[in-house]
């Protein structure tokens, strides 16, 4: 069922450039200073909201009283309790080195993360009052008439009214690298979407060739850049398998640490017959003994150095404990290889009806053989390959470019700057 507002923008798609301007309440003239006003008091401004944070202290404070280190604090009082203050107090480090290393180390990457709110540009210029001005992007309204010149950045979602080779890098949006050609005409298909519908224009993306102009019909949070943010910042929290395990691990030392501590109290008392203060204590030393204080640092070590070397790889980690759930991970689900890969498929494998044949070569190399049983097989002579080869040749669009057609023209330009530079050095010396 199509909601009201995603009919609205269908609508907006099929109807002419000169019809634009009426449906978005807007006109030749662009918007007056007092409808602007009127709409921004409705609308809000042109922003990509930020969801309320959790509090910097509480997520610093968080570092201190997950299982594992309310575990070291307990031990550490155990330790004074048991008269082994060096003990104590060395515990005690430990848990507060751990945690300031592991929110700086978090606090970092989630600065890094908040980048996605300056993709957006500053300015723009639009049309109002029929005047050109330059405005903050975040004044933006639904009915600003707004130009697009190569190089801008497009701060609203909007319907284009005219084009001039207009084409649009729409990675953001997509993943697409190619640049994808916008026109102002009516776009009467009804299975498309919105992403490939040519008369429409989003935030977040930049004008890689050509000039237009168009009138916004979306700002904020309400444009498909903002729905992704806001996706980004609705994503619940939840525990880690490295977590989950390491919570296990914590109630599970603490149950075998305290009942030794009781059995070593009660042998202490009734079968060695100390006096209970001393044998009190010595059951504290039996349950600090079973606190592992080195876990919480080692693995927090561990993940933090498996972070910096992802970073070095341009891989952004938010958490520490992201990188054993990747680490665990057994199925990544994506689209299409541009997006994670190289940009290359290669065959490896012919299938006919009663046979199957191996294709050798890798990525865009113009080498390789079809072969079977170690044989080497030319489609030419085989009719059934033949016919299943130029179904695939036909159903393509890839072209095979021979490595001379762009390796001459490098190496001609190389054997020219050799000879330059040659001759320059033999002037110097004349």
């Amino acid at each position: 069922m199509v909601t009201e507002k995603e009919g609205m923008e269908e609508n907006i798609a099929k109807l002419p450039a000169d019809q634009v301007y009426a449906a978005l309440g807007s006109n030749v003239r662009g918007l007056n200073q007092s409808q602007v006003a009127e709409r921004q008091k409705k609308l809000g401004k042109n922003l990509i909201e930020e969801k309320k944070k959790k509090s910097v202290i509480l997520i610093f404070l968080g570092n201190f009283i997950h299982l594992m280190a309310i575990l070291l604090w307990i031990g550490g009082a155990v330790a004074f309790l048991a008269g082994m203050p060096q003990l104590g107090v060395a515990v005690w480090l430990v848990n507060v080195i751990n945690g300031v290393f592991s929110f700086w180390q978090e606090h970092r990457a989630g600065k890094a993360t908040d980048a996605l709110r300056n993709m957006l540009p500053s300015y723009a210029r639009v049309i109002r009052d029929g005047e050109e001005q330059k405005i903050l992007a975040e004044d933006l309204i639904i009915g600003d008439i707004i130009l697009l010149e190569e190089g801008d950045k497009i701060s609203a979602d909007a319907r284009l009214i005219e084009s001039s080779d207009l084409q649009v890098d729409q990675s953001t949006l997509t993943g697409e690298s190619n640049p994808v050609r916008k026109i102002k005409d009516a776009v009467l298909k009804d299975d498309l979407t919105k992403a490939e519908t040519p008369n429409l224009i989003f935030a977040g993306t930049n004008v890689a060739e050509g000039n237009g102009k168009a009138v916004v019909m979306e700002i904020g949070m309400r444009t498909e850049f903002g729905k992704i943010a806001g996706l980004t910042q609705n994503m619940k929290e939840v525990q880690s398998p490295l977590q989950k395990e390491l919570n296990r691990l914590t109630k599970q030392i603490s149950v075998i640490a305290i009942s030794f501590g009781v059995f070593f109290f009660v042998a202490a008392l009734l079968l060695v017959k100390e006096p209970m203060a001393s044998s009190f204590i010595f059951a504290l030393g039996m349950i600090v003994a079973f606190i592992p204080e080195g876990l919480l640092p080692t693995v927090t070590l561990s993940l933090a150095m498996a972070v910096q070397r992802m970073s070095k790889r341009n891989a952004l980690v938010k958490k520490l404990s992201s990188v054993e759930a990747l680490g665990s991970t057994t199925v990544i689900c994506t689209d299409k290889t541009g997006t994670l890969t190289q940009n290359e498929m290669t065959v490896n494998h012919l299938w006919l009806a009663d046979r199957e044949y191996e294709v050798t070569g890798v990525g865009y190399s113009p080498k390789g053989e079809i072969m079977t049983g170690g044989k080497t097989v030319k489609a030419s002579e085989d009719e059934d390959m033949n016919l299943l080869l130029t179904g695939a040749a036909l159903c393509s669009n890839a072209r095979l470019l021979p490595p001379r057609r762009r390796i001459r023209p490098l190496y001609s330009a190389w054997r020219s700057y050799r000879g330059m530079s040659w001759r320059c050095s033999r002037k110097s010396w004349d």
